[in-house]
This record gives structure tokens, C-alpha cells and sequence, in this order.
């Protein structure tokens, strides 16, 4: 049972977070001491995956230098970008193998922990079947590393349950773009935005989630474009729109088809457009027909004249752009959210141009790159589905096996929690994820590992979640292994290995390789360097719609990045999708879907009458494991702060920096409030970078996308109340 092995207080003294603020030797050694090389790869954290140069010397990345001629960038970076380098040599960093005791975890030798993981991994297979062991793997992992595990999961353990928690980010549009267009990715580099004469950004706090693309929302303001956002907050980017749509938590579809039904009822779609490259648009037509300006204010509280300004500055303009993210997706309706955006671009014929189209902003490091070749539950090389007999074929022809050998789709990353909690998953194995903090209803996903009968990790830190383990494998940090990314836009980049491991810890592919081989599945994992794997991976994506075959680490570093598809060695990249409305489908044809209205699975009422939503800060990132450890970012935001609106902190008599008590149908926890006039009055915002009791996420709810399977993060009911001073020191 992956109960702690020792107190969390012990735990937290051994292995943080503890704060880093200095790089190795101090601010001032650098001038006595210069660097050796300087390395040009990219920011291990958000989707942007921004150029910086890392200094290095005798092995440690000692600071940074900008890399301005990188295009994405050109040199700007965020406060986490600035940072990055400061978890290189980091106090907490794991440099060997662990073992679980009784009393605590104790250093292993790397035969021992490898030995033990694989003998535990047969042992539960042997005694309840092959698919009792599930796979995690990670958007921050390189998309090698990526393939590798959706490789390792299926060939080396033979589950059918492999997943990644990605599944918490991008794959609601991941799911609508492939059903409208045929393909899971930006349809626009982002230099398309300037271009455009109206930006509409829904869903998507730009300023603290994805920094350098302000500058490109800037650029097109400067020259006279147009800046619409709907969010139930007032972020940033917000205060300087031309048109705010302060949308209520959970009604972003029906705002959608509000703006639809106006540029239909108007007369302002594009029947050229729509009559020459789609099809379902008069089911669609007559979906939004009941959706009037007002019936949608009424869901939305945004007032119906503001609707019909958004839909006919949108359809009017020469060029548009929709840009969203999170806000939109974390939905248990999130793939209809994303249709509808969709099918309001497809009717325009905002589409397929320059400086016109649609695009998601990817939130993770390699949110991307990290869905596209074989990770996901439900998905091979090459954006491939697993349950396509020619996708199977072409795979295990490149991987030396039989069609059949392939396991058929499994669980995804909530579905597993709870397939545990139903006896069918017994042993887990997870790299870089940390599912404790990320998953929704913590105490459900506690719960779940402590029935684990074994729990391995692979990582760098010690999450919360890694210490239920039963072993961690001390893993690699991104600058230690060379390999790919694919940032926000679709450019693959290259990252550029820095350093070694320190001291005992190994690259992530090399320890997999080696539970392959203890697993008796060598032949199938050669690998030994990371263009091995990437020189395999091109092949088995070669065909698909994510096409890499073209795609070298010469070729990336030549161009600065080469967009996919490339199929070919002398093919310069594919920087902008569905170009002349031909679509990725076999028909050539984007497609209008039918966006049905439902409620959130956790609706308001009298007893939890407060809209909750969650979301990130612009010094932290994801679960924190990293940026929760350098001490620059932690003083920005030190701890989670409850946003409410004054009116809303009025009702319950509660002052700014007072101590709030937040319960959900779930659970509840205490946090000082943000007294803000930049939210609405019926809505709370909690940031979800912490653990434990200051975890966001023991308040979220598992209801998911039905298609989809992400969880809604986004829309919580929730009540309050002023929590005396006994109260907010427990």
C-alpha cells in the first residue's frame, strides 16, 4: 500500500521544496569563473518553449543569456523563463535510485531498483493479467521520450493502459480540430496574429499563462487590429480590449452559438467559403437557430448588444483570428466549446490564411509534441488512432511485431484513478506527472495510490505524489538529454543537451531501456542515444498527419524550427494549416459539428451558490514540482489567494487578507482572500499550484468530457465563509 513512508514533516525536511535564489557559487563567481559554453535550447516550461542560451561550466548550468535571434521570442522571456536555470543544481535534486522502507525511503544501487521494479511489474501481471499495470508519462517530456513511452507501455509491459497528463491540457481541442479539420494542431504560425485585423481570445489568460504572446497581441493592436476577450475574469490582456465579454463560468458555448446565430440571422457568413470546403453546416445553422442574442446573455450575463458587437466585428473583418486555451477546454463540454469557436471561424471562412484562422495555445512544456506520437491512451505514431487496422499495420511493421500484438485503447489519466479504485489497476508507473496535485478531488486520487499494490517513479524531485512510491528512479532534467519539442504553433524545436545527469541519475530513455531489458523485451529498446530513438520515431510517423520523417536535429537547427508535416528530407515544413479550406479529412473538407448545450456536472444551488474556477499564476507552473523550488518565483506568489469581488467579499463581510473558508460538494480549504474588482461578483478564483491543504484540487470535480476525458477544472459550485483565527491555523 504506497501510503507516505514516513511523516509529510520528515518528508518536506529531506526533500523540499526548498527555495533556490543562487546560482552555483553565487551571483558573483561568474566574473572569477566565466562559462565554459554557451548552450542555445529552450525553456523547459510553458508551451511557448521560448530560445535561451544556458551558461555552463564543469557540468552545471551556472545562468543564461537571452537568444535573440530564436523567432518565436527573439530573445524575450517570462519570470519562470528567467529562472529555469536555478532547478539545474538544486538542493532537492534526487541523485539516486529510493526505496521505500518502513521507516522512510533509503538510497538503492540502480541494480536493485531496476530489478525490483521489473520483478514487481511481473509478479502483478502474473497474478491478475497484463493490463493491471498502467503508465503515466508526461508533456514535458521530448516527444522521443514521449514515443518511448507509449513504446514501453505497449511492447516492454503489454498494457493496454497508457496515458499522460496532457490529458489535464489540450486534448478537448485536440479532439474538435480533428473532428472538424482532420488534424490535432495550430492552424497558423504565430506570425499570423499581427496580421490580423480582429484577435478574439476566449478562454485564455495570455499574460500570466503564455507571457511572449502578449507581444504578438500587442503588435496587432499597434497596427489598428481589434482585440476582443471573453473570460469570467478580468486578466491582463483584458484591460486593454477593445470589446470584454465577462462570460459566466461554464457558459462559453452558449456565448458561441450567440455570436453564430447573430453572423447567420445577419447575413454575415461566407457562402462561398462554406459551399466550396465544408460540410454539416444547415444542421449547424438550425442547432444555433434557437439562440438568440438574448437567451445567450441570459446563460452567459454578457449583455446581448456586446454579443452581437463580437460576432459582427468577427464575420466583418478581412482577417481574423480566434485564440484559446484552458478556459475554453476544461469543460465537461469542452469539445463542443471548441466546435462551436470553431464552426463561427468555418463560417466566416476565417480560415486558412494569412492572418485569418484558429488556434489553441498549448499549455505544456511539450503539449504538443507529447500528444502526437503514441502516448495518449488511444493513439499511435504519427497522430495515428490504434483502433485504424492500417495504423496498427504500419507501426509494428516499423516496430518488428505482429498487428495483433498491439493492445488495444485504454484508460485515460482519470479513468485509471478510478479503474484502481475498482480493483482493475494494481500497479502504476509514472514519469514526470504529478497527479496528486493535478488530478481533480485530490483526496479521490490519495485515496486511489495508497491501493496501489506497487507505485514506481520516475523523476528528478520528489513530488507529493512520488512520495507514496515504492522505488523512484532519479531521472533527467530537460537540458540533460537531447531531443524535439513542438511549441504552441507547430514548430519543432531542438533541444540541446547542456549537461549531464549529476552525480547517480540517468536520463529518462536510459532507464526505461533498462526496465525493457529486465522486462526480456531488449531486442525491442536498442536504444542507447536519443537521435536512435528519433531516427525510429520518423519512420513510425512517416504517412501520418504529425509527419516527422523530414525532420533532423540538422535540419531543425538550420531553419530554427521546421513545422509539421515534413515528409520529406528537402520538404521546408507546413508553418500554416488547411491553407485554401483543404482540410486533413479524405474529402478535403472542414467540417461543421452540431454543439449541444449541457449543464457543468457540479451546478450552482442554494447550498453552494458561487461559481469556483481555477487556474495558473504567471511565476508558477502546473503542479509546481519545479518552480515551487526556486525562490525567485515563490516570493512572487508566495501561497494561493482566494480572488473575489468586492461585492461578492461584502455579502460575507470579508476584507482583503482575510482568511476565507472555501467548501465544494468534495471538500474545503482555507486561504486568505484577494479582495478584486476583476472578476465577476458570482464567481471565486483559486490558483491550483499547490499541494496538500492548499491544493485547488481538493475542491475540483471528476466529471469529464465525454469525448474528450478531460476533467472540468474550469467550474466548480461553491459557498464561503469568514473563517475565524482558530480556524485559519490549523
Amino acid at each position: 500500500m504506497a501510503k507516505l513512508p514516513e511523516p509529510a514533516e520528515e518528508l518536506l525536511e529531506r526533500f523540499g521544496p526548498h527555495p533556490n535564489y543562487t546560482p552555483p557559487g553565487g551571483w558573483s563567481d561568474e566574473s572569477r569563473n566565466p562559462a565554459e559554453k554557451l548552450v542555445k535550447t529552450h525553456c523547459c516550461f510553458c508551451g511557448q518553449q521560448c530560445g535561451i542560451q544556458l551558461k555552463v561550466r564543469e557540468n552545471r548550468v551556472i545562468g543564461f543569456e537571452p537568444w535573440e535571434e530564436f523567432p518565436f521570442n527573439k530573445g524575450k522571456l517570462c519570470p519562470k523563463g528567467v529562472k529555469r536555470y536555478l532547478q539545474n543544481n538544486h538542493p532537492d535534486r534526487l541523485l539516486d535510485p529510493l526505496m521505500r522502507e518502513s521507516g522512510g525511503f533509503r538510497k538503492a544501487s540502480w541494480d536493485e531498483a531496476l530489478d525490483f521494479t521489473a520483478r514487481r511489474i511481473r509478479e502483478i501481471q502474473e497474478k491478475y493479467g497484463k493490463d493491471a499495470v498502467a503508465v503515466y508519462g508526461g508533456a514535458s517530456l521530448t516527444t522521443e521520450k514521449s514515443y518511448l513511452v507509449g513504446k514501453f507501455a505497449r511492447l516492454a509491459v503489454g498494457t493496454r493502459h497508457v496515458d499522460y497528463n496532457g490529458r489535464l491540457c489540450m486534448v478537448s481541442a485536440g479532439v474538435a480540430y480533428k473532428l472538424a479539420f482532420g488534424v490535432d494542431r495550430s492552424l497558423l504560425p504565430w506570425s499570423d496574429i499581427p496580421k490580423a485585423d480582429v484577435l478574439f481570445i476566449i478562454g485564455s489568460n495570455i499574460g500570466d499563462c503564455s507571457p511572449i504572446t502578449t507581444d504578438y497581441v500587442w503588435r496587432c493592436r499597434d497596427r489598428g487590429g481589434k482585440l476582443i476577450v471573453a473570460d469570467p475574469r478580468l486578466n491582463p490582456i483584458s484591460r486593454n480590449a477593445d470589446l470584454f465579454l465577462p462570460v459566466r463560468p461554464g457558459t462559453d458555448l452558449a456565448l458561441l452559438m450567440g455570436m453564430l446565430h447573430v453572423i447567420l440571422r445577419d447575413g454575415l457568413e461566407n457562402r462561398k467559403f462554406i459551399e466550396e470546403h465544408t460540410t454539416g453546416f444547415e444542421a449547424v445553422k438550425e442547432s444555433v437557430a434557437a439562440w438568440d442574442p438574448k437567451t445567450a446573455a441570459e446563460k452567459t450575463g454578457v449583455p446581448p448588444e456586446n454579443i452581437e458587437k463580437a460576432a459582427h466585428w468577427f464575420a466583418k473583418a478581412d482577417r481574423a483570428i480566434a485564440l484559446h486555451a484552458r478556459g475554453l477546454e476544461h469543460h465537461s463540454k469542452g469539445v463542443e466549446n471548441c466546435l462551436a469557436l470553431i464552426n463561427i471561424a468555418l463560417a466566416t471562412g476565417q480560415i486558412g490564411r494569412e492572418g485569418a484562422g484558429c488556434s489553441m495555445i498549448t499549455g505544456q512544456g511539450n503539449g504538443q509534441g507529447g500528444r502526437e506520437h503514441g502516448q495518449k491512451c488511444d493513439q499511435l505514431p504519427g497522430q495515428r488512432m490504434l483502433t485504424d487496422p492500417a495504423a496498427r499495420e504500419h507501426v509494428a511493421k516499423v516496430w518488428g511485431i505482429s498487428p495483433g500484438d498491439l493492445p488495444q485503447p485504454g484508460y485515460s489519466a482519470e479513468e485509471i484513478m478510478e479503474a484502481i479504485h475498482r480493483g482493475e489497476i494494481k500497479a502504476l508507473l509514472c514519469l514526470c506527472f504529478n497527479p496528486l496535485v493535478s488530478l481533480p478531488e485530490a483526496g479521490y486520487t490519495r485515496e486511489a495510490l495508497e491501493r496501489l499494490e506497487f507505485f514506481g517513479v520516475i523523476d528528478f524531485f520528489l513530488s507529493e505524489t512520488a512520495q507514496h512510491a515504492d522505488v523512484v528512479l532519479a531521472g533527467s532534467l530537460q537540458e540533460e538529454e537531447e531531443g524535439l519539442t513542438c511549441n504552441t504553433e507547430g514548430r519543432v524545436i531542438h533541444i540541446q543537451k547542456a549537461v549531464d545527469p549529476p552525480a547517480n541519475a540517468r536520463t529518462d530513455t536510459s532507464i526505461l531501456c533498462e526496465l525493457a531489458r529486465r522486462l526480456d523485451r531488449a531486442k525491442f529498446f536498442p536504444f542507447e542515444t536519443s537521435r536512435q530513438v528519433l531516427d525510429e520515431m520518423r519512420e513510425a510517423s512517416r504517412g501520418g498527419h504529425a509527419d516527422y520523417y523530414g525532420i533532423t536535429y540538422e535540419r531543425v537547427d538550420e531553419h530554427m524550427g521546421i513545422f509539421w508535416p515534413c515528409p520529406s528530407l528537402d520538404h521546408p515544413g507546413t508553418p500554416r494549416l488547411i491553407e485554401g479550406g483543404v482540410s486533413f479529412h479524405e474529402d478535403g473538407n472542414c467540417r461543421f459539428v452540431v454543439t449541444e448545450w449541457r449543464e457543468s456536472g457540479d451546478p450552482v444551488d442554494e447550498q453552494f451558490p458561487i461559481y469556483l474556477t481555477t487556474g495558473r499564476v504567471v511565476s508558477q507552473y502546473l503542479s509546481g514540482t519545479q518552480t515551487r523550488r526556486i525562490g525567485g518565483l515563490v516570493d512572487i506568489y508566495p501561497e494561493p489567494r482566494l480572488e473575489i469581488h468586492p461585492q461578492l467579499a461584502a455579502r460575507y463581510g470579508i476584507s482583503d487578507g482575510d482568511e476565507v473558508m472555501v467548501a465544494t460538494r468534495r471538500s474545503e480549504m482555507t486561504l486568505p482572500a484577494l479582495v478584486t474588482k476583476t472578476i465577476r461578483p458570482d464567481t471565486v478564483f483559486i490558483p491550483y499550484h499547490w499541494p496538500g491543504k492548499k491544493s485547488a484540487n481538493q475542491l475540483t470535480h471528476r466529471t469529464l468530457d465525454p469525448r474528450s476525458k478531460i476533467p472540468e477544472f474550469k467550474v466548480s459550485a461553491c459557498r464561503l465563509r469568514k473563517s475565524s483565527a482558530s480556524e485559519a491555523h490549523k
